[in-house]
């Protein structure tokens, strides 16, 4: 008979794991990292990776918790991962708005919302979620930003993506936004910026 080692019997393998929703708050990481990853492949476990996530502090597991909702991405899933935008942990905001950003059509219906949001750091994370969401309504949205946005923050934000990704429709608006906001030289050199890669100078 095979000797036992202390601390109990061996943690069981991932594909064994009766349990995977209590095994989210086991004390060891690897077997949290393994029910997040079984939980990935049922609908049912989305509501319990989000409640997770919202408390995971290991790193390896967090990475697992979001290979699991990428797997299952829904309008709920979207919509909990928007809350976490107001995160004060640098963490979880990033990793938030990067699953966003792979869920362009759960994320669709929910953009004017997050971009209407009371803080302005939310909104500045909004933009962000923009620059790597592949969607048509992107540049769009963008100059709806640059129209409309009270804040200098946001508006540069806005200016930097559409450097990337803005097509010659958002010239306009970032000329009124260059007049609307004269006085702001950093936000000027933005907008020239993205003038010259857009394709004017």
């Amino acid at each position: 008979m095979g000797l036992v080692k202390a601390g109990g019997p061996p943690r069981e393998p991932p594909e064994t794991l009766h349990d995977p929703a209590g095994a989210l708050a086991d004390d060891d990481a690897a077997i949290r990292r393994r029910a997040a990853r079984l939980l990935g492949e049922r609908r049912e476990g989305a509501p319990l990776l989000c409640a997770r996530l919202d408390v995971e502090s290991d790193p390896a597991v967090r990475e697992a918790l979001a290979g699991a909702l990428l797997r299952q991405p829904s309008p709920a899933v979207a919509r909990h991962l928007v809350g976490l935008l107001s995160s004060e942990e640098a963490g979880p905001r990033n990793q938030a708005i990067e699953l966003l950003a792979a869920m362009p059509d759960e994320v669709a219906p929910l953009i004017r919302a997050i971009l209407a949001d009371p803080d302005s750091d939310v909104r500045i994370f909004g933009v962000n979620v923009l620059g790597g969401l592949p969607h048509p309504q992107v540049p769009a949205w963008l100059v709806e930003v640059i129209e409309s946005e009270p804040h200098v923050n946001v508006c540069a934000a806005a200016v930097d993506v559409l450097a990337e990704i803005g097509t010659p429709e958002a010239l306009p608006a970032l000329d009124r936004l260059a007049a609307r906001f004269a006085d702001e030289e950093f936000l000027r050199f933005s907008i020239d910026l993205a003038r010259g890669r857009i394709g004017v100078d």
